[in-house]
């Protein structure tokens, strides 16, 4: 009895799983909005629009939707909805690229993230990320068996040292992973910024995913730039775009990557195994917005502006101190009048106590900072941003 019970305990620790990612719990974001439904506060935690998206969008899910658009999609996507992906990258950044060999469209951009690190990274390699940095980066590198090189873009500029980036090469470097404009910090690459980076891609044999789901919010008559305006760097890149966030519509998750052919090849060998293809409906309902309202893309820095600047004003009694907003639907907030609570401690305050629901900025840091930032989600109504912003100038 006493060696069958031994033999039990063996054999239960042999066969424990081992986590993957043991350090990992559900992330913020999910936990923020948690606590926020369970107060009946105001969340502008999560990155998502609590308004409807286009009513023509709308229609023309159901009108594909009931005419037999239900059934797989080819796996790269749809050949109309890249065919107008590829004429939005034209007229966006006057590049020419290919609906057949360059497009994968993704069941959102988060798909396309880990597709493109877990299509690039062996294990050993190692990839750069600036902090604060989203969240999905750093467990897709350790799952593909690499490991992350964190640099620390300071407050309240926020700005890449190109030089740091250099010293932090290696030679088990393979992938500098960007994201402009960014979140959490709503801040953007400038010309300057792409030259440097394309520079170190190409003179160390690296690549590059940028990260650039909030393309088309960049505010103020600011440039919209991406990878796409740099011919070395884009024939090394994976490039990640977003029509949750285009288009109001984060619940369909889809995406789309383009990256040069032979990018392209390795990462539709793991987008196969993974969702293999995304939502058909939605994908044919996208198709007809972009060729029948164009106009829903080139207007959406406009839109956004309109509602950063309404909740920038109403927030102007308040005791936060609001950084600058240049690109997103994102706005960070440093509240050390008010308090010298950590960042993590306040937003569980601000949600239980005054119903209003943010996010720290600490998560995004592999070494938190003791800033006293949080960020705002603007992708509200204007009765939202009114109503969480009386209770902002209160505190």
């Amino acid at each position: 009895m006493i060696a069958f019970k031994l033999f039990l305990a063996i054999f239960s620790e042999h066969m424990a799983l081992h986590s993957k990612l043991p350090k990992l719990g559900s992330s913020i974001f999910s936990q923020m909005s948690q606590l926020a439904a369970e107060q009946q506060a105001i969340n502008l935690s999560q990155g998502f629009p609590d308004f409807s998206p286009d009513k023509y969008l709308l229609q023309r899910l159901s009108y594909h939707s009931q005419h037999g658009a239900n059934q797989y999609a080819p796996m790269p996507g749809i050949l109309p909805l890249r065919q107008q992906i590829s004429e939005l990258v034209k007229r966006c950044y006057r590049r020419n690229i290919s609906p057949d060999s360059d497009i994968t469209v993704t069941s959102g951009a988060t798909e396309a993230l880990f597709v493109a690190i877990q299509a690039l990274v062996q294990p050993g390699d190692e990839v750069i990320v600036f902090d604060p940095a989203y969240d999905s980066y750093a467990p897709a590198v350790q799952l593909a068996g690499g490991s992350t090189v964190h640099l620390s873009l300071p407050a309240p500029d926020f700005r890449v040292n190109w030089q740091q980036v250099a010293a932090a090469i290696s030679p088990r470097t393979k992938l500098i992973i960007v994201n402009s404009p960014h979140n959490p910090t709503a801040t953007v690459f400038s010309d300057a910024d792409w030259q440097a980076l394309q520079q170190l891609v190409c003179q160390h044999g690296l690549y590059c995913l940028s990260d650039e789901v909030y393309e088309h919010m960049v505010f103020d008559g600011a440039a919209q730039l991406s990878a796409h305006c740099y011919p070395a760097l884009a024939e090394r890149s994976f490039i990640v775009s977003s029509f949750g966030k285009t288009f109001h519509v984060t619940g369909w998750k889809l995406g789309y990557c383009i990256a040069p052919p032979a990018l392209s090849t390795e990462f539709r060998k793991i987008h196969q195994y993974v969702t293999f293809s995304s939502f058909t409906p939605a994908q044919h309902a996208i198709t007809d917005m972009l060729a029948m309202h164009p106009e829903k893309v080139s207007d959406l820095a406009a839109f956004y502006r309109q509602k950063r600047d309404l909740f920038v004003s109403a927030l102007a009694g308040s005791r936060l101190q609001l950084l600058p907003s240049a690109a997103t639907y994102f706005q960070l907030a440093d509240y050390s009048a008010i308090t010298d609570m950590p960042d993590v401690e306040f937003c569980r305050w601000l949600a239980i106590e005054h119903k209003v629901a943010a996010i720290p900025l600490s998560v995004f840091y592999c070494v938190p900072t003791e800033a006293r930032l949080i960020r705002f989600c603007f992708a509200k109504t204007p009765a939202t941003l009114n109503q969480a912003a009386e209770v902002l100038c209160q505190l």
